[in-house]
């Protein structure tokens, strides 16, 4: 069994040894593990080993391979390995001398060309272990990978046989993405199926609402390009700097925006955001949370002065006013403008004056915003995934989505339509997962709860799809490079509760290259490859699309295998692996799904060629939402009841009668759920502070990490440290200064971690970033490293049943 605490082992040593002292040492403390103690990094004597001198090492060859980032970050970037002695000397990226001077490159971020040390660290998974002590202690003992697949496959069979398939499942996890990254849904189905899942942790509210407005296959915006013939652009609740910042996604596109641009801009969100710097007159701050009722006040002062569009609204929509209601519906005071004018639903005004009382923002300035929206064409308004990642998020992202109808700004050049800019990349297939036998999937979010207490879920209190009940709970979990089983899920505390009864999740098969803290309630580990230390391909991009074709940088080392292998070991145990194979390797595999994909996209160059260049690129034109529908919308119908634009769902109101809701789920004196884009107050927001937490939590995407990946290196943590944003006010009436240690804490838990004293966030709102690692000891304990999830909670939105991590209040205290 691992018992060493010496992590001190010089990389050389660490590589060419075969010893897991350090790393079991650092799985029972998580400061040693995860890089905290500065011991972490190899002394500074290796270099007589390797002679290392800048980039070179003398006597050596040196190769280079093109590999890709793997992160869910849409950047993908590019990465050229340098490799010596079949060992990575440095990583670099895309640059001027693999193209023109002027093209554009998708250079990785800083996090990107730090992988070599990711590669190298001391708290690197090498080889199978198995967990010794109770789950979340941290006790492992090496076995082999005999072993580590017996044991997993037998318990997978245990499961299938007493409990059936719809016990298994493979939890939401994005921690890496290529053609064939997912090889483990494919076993599955092979043998039975699994319980599903659907949504996603990023967008489950907007991507359950953009349907019923704009059809069955929702609908994107237009691109950042398109927004250079605008003449006003709002931008609800975006960042693209931080959040989409490598590579050539919507950090490229947004900063050339601003460059050629003529139009005025604003940014309406909590914190001055990274996208905003240098620009703090665009800036309109709002507290978290209202953007749907300041869409309400705005909406009021277009009314009271004859600022919409209502040819538009009357050819291309649904539900505006009694004119365009369903023919079931008229009469009731069920419209839009009823609503907004306080004709019915709850029954109150939407002025201006009501929404200054929730936004924080003035009734004045909300009638001039109101009457540059009214009289500014062309309009381009845009949101992001923040506003709707939150308890009303799926009437917010509603709300944002019905301004642009409101004043006609749909389909025409300059506009969009109130959702995500549009991206744009080459499109690859992925390895074929087969049909899967088992008709049940939850909503991704709720996983603890159907290990909890599945079989008392339902399709009307928590959303479960092609069944009315789940019939078991979850019994086996495969996590594959997730970290949503605790740090990234809402609740820590909870889910550590939930996780360490060994009576309701049976069996839980992890796989990653370090051990996060979801990893700590794993029955059985495997030690994965990244995706450029074997062929690799993935595809990104925006208004410039690119595809990275990667092989492998250095040969496997120690233990370590692909996901590929790990699903062919497990087939073979299952008795299924030639259906697995089909007589191809994982290598096959790629360049098969690769051809398919090139019968579909003649421009796409051969496989040897995509191989030689490493990286490929394609510009693609702007992007122009609803251009068709805008043009013709008889021939070209949106996938909706009515065929057009509907701000009120007869769909909606249907599909959700009869549903269990709570207390907070929708408007006052209604026991459905709002069937247009209404304000609803937050559980835990503005309206709903107390004097114990009477500050509100608002969470954001850091630069330092892409959700908790990279969350463990300490020169990453060393250049974007972990910080609670307060307001200078809220500071000092609490005597807080800059970099103080502070406590954040409501009713979930307790966080710990420094204070950022900064008017870039508003009186009464804290900002803490999400992904940071979980500290604590399992217990319901201060969680020192700062993970915004320990203050979370696991009630999820209304509709989606998606994640509603950005709803939260606190209290804030010196440590």
């Amino acid at each position: 069994m691992l018992g060493s605490n010496d992590s001190t082992l010089s990389r050389r040593t660490f590589v060419k040894g075969s010893t897991l002292a350090g790393l079991g040492a650092a799985a029972l403390g998580s400061g040693a593990l995860f890089g905290c103690s500065p011991k972490a990094e190899a002394p500074k004597d290796e270099a007589a080993d390797a002679k290392v001198t800048g980039a070179s090492t003398v006597g050596a060859e040196e190769t280079i391979t093109w590999g890709h980032c793997a992160i869910n970050c849409p950047g993908r970037c590019s990465l050229k390995f340098h490799v010596q002695d079949d060992e990575v000397v440095w990583v670099d990226t895309y640059t001027s001398s693999d193209a023109g001077f002027d093209d554009p490159q998708p250079r990785a971020c800083l996090r990107g060309r730090s992988y070599r040390r990711w590669m190298n660290s001391p708290d690197r998974l090498n080889y199978p272990m198995k967990r010794v002590g109770k789950r979340g202690e941290g006790k492992w003992e090496q076995i082999s990978w005999e072993e580590a697949i017996e044991t997993s496959m037998t318990k997978l069979k245990e499961v299938i046989e007493k409990y059936g398939n719809e016990a298994v499942y493979v939890p939401y996890a994005t921690g890496v993405s290529a053609t064939t990254s997912r090889p483990f849904n494919r076993v599955l189905n092979l043998v039975g199926g699994y319980l599903n899942y659907y949504n996603s942790y990023s967008t489950a509210q907007i991507s359950c609402i953009t349907p019923y407005m704009y059809g069955a296959k929702g609908s994107g915006g237009s691109s950042f390009s398109a927004a250079r013939d605008s003449a006003l652009i709002l931008i609800f609740g975006s960042s693209p700097t931080e959040t989409r910042q490598g590579g050539l996604t919507t950090h490229y596109d947004w900063v050339s925006l601003r460059e050629k641009t003529g139009a005025k801009i604003y940014m309406i969100d909590p914190r001055m955001n990274d996208s905003i710097m240098g620009h703090s007159d665009q800036w309109l701050p709002i507290n978290p949370g209202t953007d749907a009722a300041l869409i309400a006040g705005i909406a009021h002062e277009l009314i009271a002065n004859d600022m919409v569009d209502l040819d538009f609204l009357h050819t291309y929509c649904v539900g505006y006013d009694e004119e365009t209601m369903p023919e079931s519906y008229r009469g009731k005071n069920m419209s839009y403008r009823a609503y907004i004018m306080g004709e019915g639903y709850d029954m109150v005004e939407k002025t201006p004056e009501w929404a200054a009382k929730i936004t924080g923002i003035p009734a004045d300035r909300i009638r001039s915003l109101a009457q540059e929206i009214g009289t500014t064409k062309p309009l381009y308004v845009n949101q992001g995934w923040g506003p709707q990642r939150r308890s009303n998020g799926e009437w917010t992202a509603w709300s944002i989505m019905t301004l642009p109808c409101l004043v006609g700004q749909v389909g025409l050049p300059g506009t969009s339509n109130g959702t995500r800019e549009a991206r744009n990349a080459p499109s690859l297939g992925s390895l074929p997962k087969g049909d899967n036998p088992v008709k049940a999937s939850i909503p991704c979010f709720l996983f603890t709860d159907a290990i909890d207490h599945g079989p008392e879920m339902t399709s009307k209190n928590a959303g479960v799809k092609g069944v009315d009940q789940l019939s078991t709970g979850i019994k086996y979990m495969i996590n594959y490079a997730g970290n949503c089983l605790t740090n990234q899920h809402s609740d820590i505390n909870k889910a550590h509760e939930v996780l360490a009864d060994e009576s309701k999740c049976e069996f839980i098969l992890g796989i990653d290259t370090v051990l996060c803290d979801s990893l700590m309630y794993a029955d059985v580990i495997l030690p994965d490859l990244f995706r450029f230390e074997q062929t690799s391909q993935i595809s990104t991009g925006s208004d410039t699309g690119y595809m990275i074709t990667g092989t492998a940088c250095t040969t496997p080392k120690f233990e370590r295998k692909t996901a590929y292998e790990m699903a062919e070991l497990m087939a073979d145990k299952l008795g299924v692996k030639d259906q697995f194979t089909e007589g191809k390797t994982e290598d096959d595999w790629i360049k098969s799904i690769y051809e398919t994909s090139r019968e579909k996209d003649e421009k796409l160059p051969t496989w040897d060629e995509a191989v030689e260049m490493g990286v490929y690129t394609r510009d693609y034109a702007p992007v122009i939402s609803m251009k068709k529908f805008r043009d013709d919308p008889v021939a070209n119908a949106l996938e909706t009841p009515s065929g057009k634009i509907e701000i009120f769902s007869e769909k909606l109101l249907q599909f959700t009668e009869g549903w269990e809701l709570t207390d907070g789920d929708t408007l006052p004196g209604m026991d459905t759920l709002p069937p247009i884009p209404a304000y609803i107050p937050e559980w835990y927001g503005v309206e709903t502070t107390t004097d114990e937490y009477p500050l509100v939590l608002n969470g954001f995407h850091y630069r330092g990490r892409i959700h908790s990946s990279w969350g463990f290196m300490p020169e990453l943590k060393e250049v974007n440290p972990q910080e609670a944003w307060i307001n200078p006010a809220d500071a000092a009436s609490r005597n807080i200064k800059q970099g103080d240690t502070v406590q954040v804490k409501n009713e979930f838990g307790s966080i710990e971690l420094l204070a950022k004293v900064t008017p870039r966030t508003l009186p009464g709102v804290v900002a803490v970033s999400q992904g940071a690692w979980y500290d604590g000891d399992r217990k319901g304990g201060v969680d020192k490293g700062g993970s915004i999830n320990t203050l979370t909670t696991q009630r999820p939105s209304p509709l989606s049943k998606g994640n509603p991590q950005h709803t939260n209040i606190c209290q804030v205290a010196k440590a």
